[in-house]
This record gives C-alpha cells, structure tokens and sequence, in this order.
C-alpha cells in the first residue's frame, strides 16, 4: 500500500498512524505529494483550504525543521459557527485559537509579499481548529510523515466575516480560548509569523501551494495559531475570541 492508502486506513479505522516504513515519504517534498494523492482519493481537487501548522520556533525545534508546515483541508470538515460535533468521532482531538481567512483571488505558487496576500483576502474571521493526536509514539515518525499526514489536522470552525478587517491590526489582535468556560490559552496575531498576512505569504510560497497549483479563490485558510493547543477531555463549549475580530463557538456533544 501507498502512504496515501496507509494514512486512509488509519483514519477510517480510528487507529493512531504508525510508522510507514517503506512507503514513508523521504522528504518534506514527497510529503506533500502523499498529501495531493490522498486530496485526489477522497475527491478534493483542489481542496477546500489549507491550514498551517508550527508556526512557532519551539514546535519547529521539535520537529527538526526551519519553517511551518501546511495540510490541505476536505469541505466536509469546514463547519460554521456555531457548530455541534459529536466528541466520540475524534481521536483524541485538541483545539486550536486561530486567525482565518477566505481568498477573494488566486495566488499563484511562487514567492509572496504580505501585501500581495493581503490584497488576495476576501474575509478574516475567528476560527478554531480540532487537531487530533493520533501519534502514539511522536518520536518513531519521521518529520515527512507528519507533513503526509496534514501536521495533526482534522477539522476546522469559521465565525463570522468581520466587517472593516483592513482597518485593523491584525499582528496586534489578542485572542482567547475558552473550554467549558475556564480561559486555556491567550496570544496575539504577531504570533503567526509576525503578523497573520506573513504566514498566507508564506504559504503561498510553500512547498505545500506548489504541490497543489496554488491557491484559489474561495478557499479558507487557518493561519496558524495564537496559544497551544489545548487537548478536549469530553464534551463542552469551546469558543474563541480575537478583540475586533468576534467569536466562533465549538460544541462537542
């Protein structure tokens, strides 16, 4: 079986990823060629977005690499908010306080200033990610296959557009998360590579936006995120907050 097969299997199985072996990917470059065939198995050409992950210096020191890593995101795992999802379809799932964005137009793959991709967006919005621990032993994968399997993602909530965005600055937003009402992290926009429009432009120039054409029009971006993710230990509320930007709310039943 192909890594695309293998990680597949484990998800529909509900099992953690063990390693691949022979079929892991070598590099980061081959990890994203496992992620496009994996998009082209499950009918997501192109994807619905993208989400980034290790934004920071402490998760990229851990994983051994220099820069953030991107996954694509399926439309079935886009939910408004508020949204309702039932815990027991997660594994093991986190949350994130995240900055997200939806493309007015494309940006081609290929070097990006942060004006360019601001000028891209459509809408910014509060946005929470579920991410899934699904490693049993972190330290038995190499860092490709992380990258394979789309950095820890699962599925993603949007708040609503906030109106006059531009206006804002957006490096200097404060974001809060909540769970079950009890604050579980706080950070501001210049966490996400210095400020929310850094981290599109480097996914734009991403070894990720290559693999995949680009991208396009109407898909949505989780920028990265603000606070540490905070690992859900039942069901409850979570919600985020970004003054000036609004809420978006995550119930797991």
């Amino acid at each position: 079986m192909t890594a695309a097969d293998l990680i597949i299997a484990a998800r529909r199985a509900a099992r953690g990823l063990a390693p691949l072996g022979a079929a892991a990917p070598a590099d980061e470059a081959a990890g994203y060629a496992v992620q496009v065939a994996m998009a082209k198995r499950l009918g997501a050409m192109p994807p619905a977005g993208f989400k980034i992950g290790a934004t920071g210096k402490q998760m990229q020191a851990y994983l051994g690499i220099a820069s953030p890593i991107a996954g694509f995101v399926l439309a079935t795992d886009v939910f408004a908010s508020p949204a309702r999802v039932r815990f027991a379809d997660f594994m093991k799932p986190g949350v994130e306080c995240e900055i997200g964005v939806r493309l007015g137009r494309d940006l081609p793959p290929g070097p990006c200033s942060t004006a360019q991709a601001e000028a891209a967006v459509a809408d910014v919005f509060p946005a929470i990610e579920i991410v899934e621990q699904r490693y049993a032993d972190m330290s038995a994968l190499h860092t490709p296959t992380v990258v394979a399997d789309q950095m820890f993602h699962r599925a993603g909530v949007v708040g609503a557009p906030a109106a006059g965005w531009r206006g804002l600055d957006l490096a200097a937003l404060r974001g809060r998360m909540t769970v079950a009402g009890a604050v579980h992290g706080e950070g501001l926009g210049s966490e996400l590579l210095g400020h929310p429009m850094a981290a599109l432009a480097w996914l734009a120039g991403s070894a990720c936006a290559a693999a995949f054409g680009g991208l396009k029009a109407g898909q949505v971006v989780f920028l990265g995120s603000v606070t540490p993710p905070h690992w859900v230990q039942g069901p409850g509320l979570v919600a985020v907050e970004f003054t000036g930007l609004g809420r978006a709310e995550l119930v797991f039943e």
